[in-house]
């Protein structure tokens, strides 16, 4: 399964797009943003930031607290401190209720148009066409006009909650200044440039750089620099996501043979192995573990070329080691139970059992993760937990009606009032729920 190969990990997110998921992406994600998240007064064990795979330079706020970043704004960014800077402003949307209170905007845009339409109805009742056409058009003009003031006035909003995070957390706001100057070039290679916000949901770059410069410079944190470690990380992360999504041939103009860095081995260990060039792979994964022998994410790497390449046995030993030094990653316990079952030797199966359970109890949000479970039940005869693994899955995917089918069987076979039951339960329900909604949604159109 792992949708798109390699140890990103795609799931079902509240966008359209794929998520991708990735241990050490996570992990960098979640120490570059905790102490601005706790700068914003929120939760770090509720916000989540979230990589999408989209090549847009954007990131946004839908609903809850979670912070969706772009593959294409991360591979934009030229360091650790850019990227902070507009997690920084999306805290700010997440901070401030966004999400939410956009809906005031829509009422206020929608009043006005309403009104349009009834002053537009009295002219043509009267007998004037042309003054109700004319009513119309101004009262979308207005009603377009107050919404896009009020969107960006959240922006603005946004930009100076990021600014005062960054400065409560100690992060020098240098980046974030630095990130907008890149979309303003981008603005002015792609003819997008305006001299004012009118009509835009956005200020204009420019304007944003003229509001924060003064506030970001006087603030004590402006001469502070990124932890070397911190930024390593990123430039790692960043590596490995350009060689994951993008066409090899891009990978290696980016990351030549001639660059021996971490990063440059790690990207293109990546192109290697999408294009099946298993023994290039290899050799850069082995470049990568002797510079740093032990690496747990290295250690998945190779594991991962191994098992995807047909050596399942030979993955074992790499990832049983990545999951030793990295007892806390679930996603890297799921691959090696993946491994241990595709030996399709009997005495892995108890192994993979366990640490397959350990996976999901630590992450039960991996859909692979539980169609892995599912096989070692079903090799076991526990039908039952195999379909309630299955409609853990299901639901995780966002297909309620296989969900309900597969919840239903497990309950059929699993005693009353255990928790894996009542699991069942749950997802039955939930499920039933949204197979209902569903057929009336149908109904009604």
């Amino acid at each position: 399964m792992l949708a798109l190969v390699l140890s990103f990990a795609a799931a079902q997110p509240a966008a359209a797009q794929a998520i991708l998921r990735d241990s050490e992406s996570e992990a960098l994600f979640n120490d570059l943003s905790r102490p601005l998240i706790q700068a914003a007064g929120l939760d770090p064990k509720v916000v989540r930031v979230v990589l999408i795979n989209d090549p847009e330079i954007n990131a946004f706020v839908a609903t809850g607290q979670t912070v969706y970043i772009h593959s294409g704004l991360l591979t934009a960014a030229d360091n650790a401190n850019q990227l902070q800077g507009v997690i920084a402003h999306e805290l700010g949307h997440v901070a401030g209720g966004h999400s939410i209170r956009v809906y005031e905007g829509v009422r206020k845009a929608t009043a006005i148009q309403i009104l349009s339409l009834v002053l537009g109805g009295l002219a043509l009742a009267a007998g004037s066409g042309d003054a109700a056409m004319g009513a119309m058009a101004l009262g979308q003009q207005a009603a377009e006009g107050t919404f896009l003031s009020f969107s960006r006035t959240q922006e603005t909003s946004a930009d100076l909650a990021g600014a005062s995070y960054l400065s409560k957390a100690g992060i020098s706001g240098r980046g974030s200044l630095e990130f907008f100057k890149k979309l303003q070039n981008q603005e002015y290679r792609l003819a997008q440039y305006k001299t004012d916000s009118y009509g835009q949901t956005h200020p204009l770059s420019s304007e944003r750089i003229q509001t924060l410069q003064t506030l970001y410079q006087k603030d004590p944190a402006w001469t502070q620099r990124t932890d070397p470690k911190l930024e390593e990380r990123f430039q790692r992360v960043r590596a490995k996501l350009i060689g994951f999504i993008s066409e090899p041939q891009a990978v290696l103009a980016s990351y030549p043979p001639s660059d021996q860095s971490i990063p440059a081995h790690y990207a293109r260990a990546y192109a290697y192995h999408r294009q099946a060039f298993r023994d290039q792979a290899l050799a850069e994964t082995d470049a990568l573990l002797k510079a740093r022998p032990g690496d747990p994410y290295f250690l998945e790497l190779k594991g991962q070329v191994l098992l995807e390449s047909g050596k399942p046995k030979d993955a074992l030993e790499p990832l049983r080691q990545s999951v030793a030094a990295a007892p806390d990653k679930p996603m890297i316990a799921a691959m090696l139970g993946h491994a241990l079952i595709a030996t399709e030797q009997e005495s892995n199966y108890p192994e993979a059992e366990r640490v397959l359970k350990a996976a999901v109890n630590r992450d039960n949000d991996n859909p692979f993760a539980w169609y892995q479970l599912g096989m070692v039940y079903e090799h076991k005869g526990d039908l039952a937990r195999a379909a309630l693994a299955t409609a853990e899955r299901y639901n995780l995917e966002g297909d309620p009606k296989l969900a309900l089918v597969s919840a239903e069987t497990a309950m059929r076979g699993i005693p009353p009032g255990t928790p894996d039951y009542l699991r069942a339960q749950d997802i039955a329900m939930v499920s039933r729920a949204e197979v209902d909604k569903n057929k009336k949604g149908n109904r009604s159109k």
